[in-house]
């Protein structure tokens, strides 16, 4: 028996589409659409085996029905963007799969699947199934033709045959159609006879059996009914027609065109990585085993002891720490690479060695490096410090090529040289396997790296120089580097004994709630588990089912914020939820994570992630504690001074995206309400909603501020009516009334894509780079996501800049001014410091005149500033 499945193409799409929250890659290309299609895909694959397939899509949006009713589908609102985007992503997917898919000019899907249908309808050697969540489709069941309807969300479905539609409908496939004829049918404005639902018009087929057939017998037919037929005898028979799906559309393909191939698995791996469908991965059956070549072994030399010709210099310098929280890390071996040859040194002869201390700490001894930020934090817990790094191999690479998939040493070395370098993840193994090869191999592996450092070095400057970028190269990152080392090695203190407390009170409250939750519920049962929430929600309290999956019922956070309205016991969830992740992950996690020796948390800052600039913090992230919850606040109450004597002073700059946008874009509206000391939210509410500054509303002003931070993200009018649970419609009227008010913004939007396509990349104020190769793409998923960023990087991207300037800056004027205070955290728009009281004075003047003359604006930058005992206080 061959088995043949057609695909309705778009339907499953926009099922996908609105099924799952909006979802996008590291690169901000939206994914949900695509997942659930693929989602789908897979599970057609496992399900059924077809040996035959077929997607079929839409191939414009007018058809040959439009020549019979131009109000065809007219009702539906335009495809969002940010699912348009995703259209060509699954046709990528579906090469990929090896899956064949088809579309023709004034055709719907409809009209190729049943066509195609209607090939082998007859054919008792085909078994066929039909995807979609069109009930139309429903027309096309026959004894070997059976219908898969989507329900709620993407991959449960019914599955119609005979005697289903029959059980359901009490009517044949075929008068599916006279049903829509009568009835009409509202999603593709199809208008049928006004009045006439479908109760009625299955009660007249089952009566009269056809639309014709119902007019025949009009004057059997009495009242208002009889009126309502009469008056849209027409247009039932021109509904009819619209809903009657094609079955000889001019569709040139065979059976045997049809034949499922094996999958390309090479492409859709990548396809699967590049998405990052990390769950799927193992779904297509990849190995994820990475073949290493052999590699020969370099002339090295092992030393007992450290000499004068190890440490001539410039050298290149491995300090070699292989676990990934280097806070807690052991130094494996040190290498340096200099004119004297390749040197491999065991730690303990280089941290005794009062020669290498010296060297180590001479600022005037050129030192090329891997990460030196690692370099200074790994040496800094064996109490040698490390000074002198005039070149990072790691962050030269990040600002040459930002998009690029990784920056670890292996491969840089791959992309950049003929020298190979081992991936550390081969030489070490990772999780259980984790190991210490022999010290011939060790030294091997540590001195072929400083061997790549010194090769790289010219290479990677003649490109900063290329770039223009040695300034942003030497004035901001590299010192940076080494700030954010001592940073992470000071670590910030923390009370141990009042996070416990928290957490003892948290899971209190938590003991509280689950028992009012289950006093309204009237059952005790496991809130943790969604199964057993499902049962209760929807089949003891008879909540409105918005989504299944496989295992039951969708109790996902979005679906419960739905449903907050229906029953008290919503929000109570909703917030029990949120202490609870409270509690395991920030509080618990936190604990977890002060270091055994210091007492402190010594977070990891990532210098060379984001392709924008920014900074971001792992092990813990300390940008993540979410503060919009009191109690979440409340976790920054256990962060304090280490000192006696000692307050933490934060200070973070006000609005400094729009302010960066006011510059870039010479916007002069935009630009007075900030020299002016406006409210940028209430003056831009009152442009979009045309009130005087009096009649702002908090509302409005929320709205305004939804608006401004959405166009500086390149928001379109759907991403905008998401976050504001307003139309769409009403969406795009306040973009364009946006625009209105500030046109300069709306030039700079389009003149920024048209220089970014013309050079391949946009800039930053500073001059890093972001490289935008998907603007020429022609796939109109990628060049939608890169116009966006093409829009949004120089302001990210610029901001992202001015805090590191800014922390420059200050680390600077601290040691100018020989103060004890230091920096201790960067979070987001954010300095915290450590300050002693007797510094207090001259820090509130000094840290705002600092971050306020970072970089210089045609608008004014604005740092506001305050301090107490806790990070909680300091507000």
């Amino acid at each position: 028996m061959k088995k043949l499945v057609l695909v309705d193409g778009n339907s499953i799409a926009y099922r996908a589409f609105f099924a799952l929250p909006l979802l996008n890659n590291d690169k901000g290309v939206y994914t949900n659409a695509v997942y659930g299609f693929t989602t789908m895909i897979l599970k057609i694959l496992e399900d059924d085996a077809p040996t035959h397939m077929l997607v079929a899509f839409d191939a414009g949006k007018t058809t040959f029905r439009h020549d019979t009713y131009k109000e065809y589908k007219g009702k539906r609102e335009k495809t969002p963007p940010e699912l348009a985007e995703q259209l060509p992503l699954m046709r990528d997917l579906l090469k990929a799969f090896n899956i064949p898919y088809f579309e023709v000019e004034n055709y719907e899907a409809d009209d190729i699947i049943g066509t195609l249908s209607e090939k082998v309808a007859n054919k008792e050697e085909y078994d066929v199934k039909v995807y979609t969540g069109d009930k139309d489709l429903l027309q096309l069941v026959t004894k070997n033709v059976k219908v898969a309807l989507t329900r709620k969300g993407i991959s449960n479905v019914d599955t119609y045959d005979l005697a289903t539609v029959d059980e359901k409908y009490g009517i044949t496939p075929i008068q599916i159609i006279d049903m829509k004829g009568l009835m009409g049918d509202s999603s593709d404005n199809i208008p049928g006879v006004p009045g006439v639902g479908e109760k009625t018009a299955l009660k007249l087929l089952k009566q009269y059996g056809t639309v014709e057939g119902v007019f025949e017998a009009i004057d059997d037919i009495s009242g208002k009914l009889k009126e309502k037929l009469e008056a849209n005898h027409q247009q039932a028979l021109m509904s009819k027609q619209l809903a009657t799906i094609m079955l000889d559309a001019p569709v040139a393909l065979t059976l045997e065109d049809l034949t499922l191939g094996e999958p390309h698995q090479e492409e859709l791996t990548g396809l699967f990585r590049e998405l990052e469908f990390a769950s799927l991965l193992e779904r297509i059956g990849t190995d994820e085993e990475s073949i290493e070549e052999e590699i020969e072994d370099l002339d090295i030399h092992i030393a007992d002891e450290v000499t004068e010709s190890m440490l001539e210099t410039p050298a290149a310098l491995v300090v070699e720490a292989i676990d990934e929280n280097y806070h807690q890390a052991e130094i494996v071996g040190l290498s340096i690479a200099n004119s004297n040859g390749l040197f491999f040194i065991p730690t303990e002869v280089a941290v005794k060695s009062d020669m290498f201390k010296q060297w180590a700490a001479d600022t005037s001894k050129q030192k090329y490096i891997f990460n030196a930020k690692r370099a200074v934090v790994s040496l800094g817990w064996q109490d040698v410090i490390l000074d002198g790094v005039s070149f990072d191999i790691q962050i030269a690479s990040y600002l040459i090529d930002p998009a690029a998939n990784s920056h670890e040493m292996a491969d840089i070395a791959k992309r950049k040289l003929s020298l190979k370098v081992q991936a550390d993840e081969v030489m070490y193994g990772k999780g259980k396997k984790r190991h210490i090869p022999e010290e011939h191999v060790l030294a091997q592996h540590i001195a072929r790296k400083a061997a790549a450092i010194l090769d790289l070095k010219d290479e990677l400057d003649k490109e900063l120089t290329e770039n223009r970028q040695q300034e942003l190269f030497e004035n901001l990152e590299m010192p940076l580097s080494i700030i954010l080392g001592r940073m992470e090695m000071n670590g910030v203190s923390i009370d141990q004994a009042e996070l416990k407390d928290m957490g003892e009170s948290l899971v209190q409250r938590l003991e509280e709630m689950e028992q009012k939750i289950h006093d309204l519920a009237g059952i005790e049962f496991n809130i943790n588990s969604p199964k057993q929430l499902g049962e209760v929600l929807f089949e003891k309290l008879h909540l409105p089912v918005i989504k299944k999956t496989k295992t039951g019922y969708s109790t996902s956070a979005d679906i419960l914020e739905k449903l907050k309205d229906e029953h008290e016991m919503i929000p109570m969830i909703l917030h029990y939820r949120q202490l609870g992740k409270l509690n395991s992950t920030y509080i618990e996690g936190l604990l977890k994570v002060v270091h055994k020796k210091t007492g402190k948390i010594h977070t990891i800052f990532n210098q060379a992630l984001t392709q924008t600039g920014r900074l971001s913090s792992t092990e813990p992230n300390l940008q993540n504690i979410p503060i919009r919850l009191e109690e979440g606040r409340k976790i920054r109450h256990a962060f304090r001074a280490e000192e006696k004597n000692s307050v933490i002073f934060a200070a973070d700059y006000s609005q400094i995206e729009l302010r960066v946008l006011a510059h870039i874009s010479q916007d002069d509206n935009l630009k007075q309400a900030f020299i002016d000391d406006m409210d940028v939210h209430k003056k831009t509410a009152m442009d979009v909603f045309g009130v005087e500054e009096d009649d702002v509303t908090d509302q409005m002003r929320r709205t305004a501020k939804a608006v401004n931070f959405g166009i500086v993200y390149g928001i379109s009018d759907y991403g905008l009516s998401q976050n504001l649970g307003i139309s769409r419609k009403k969406a795009k009227t306040f973009i364009e009334r946006y625009f209105e008010s500030y046109p300069g913004v709306k030039d700079y939007m389009e003149n920024v894509v048209d220089e970014a396509r013309e050079k391949g990349y946009v800039t930053t104020m500073l001059n890093r780079r972001r490289y935008l190769p998907e603007l020429t793409s022609r796939n109109f998923n990628l060049r939608s996501f890169a116009e966006r960023t093409a829009m949004n990087t120089p302001i990210q991207g610029s901001a992202a800049d001015i805090i590191k300037k800014a922390m420059v800056d200050m680390a600077t004027a601290l040691e100018t001014e020989k103060m004890d205070s230091k920096l201790i955290l960067q979070v987001h728009d954010e300095l915290i410091l450590e300050v002693p009281e007797n510094e207090l004075e001259k820090i509130k003047e000094l840290v705002p005149r600092v971050m306020q003359d970072a970089v210089k604006l045609d608008v004014p930058l604005i740092a506001d500033a305050a301090f107490g005992d806790t990070w909680y206080d300091a507000k």
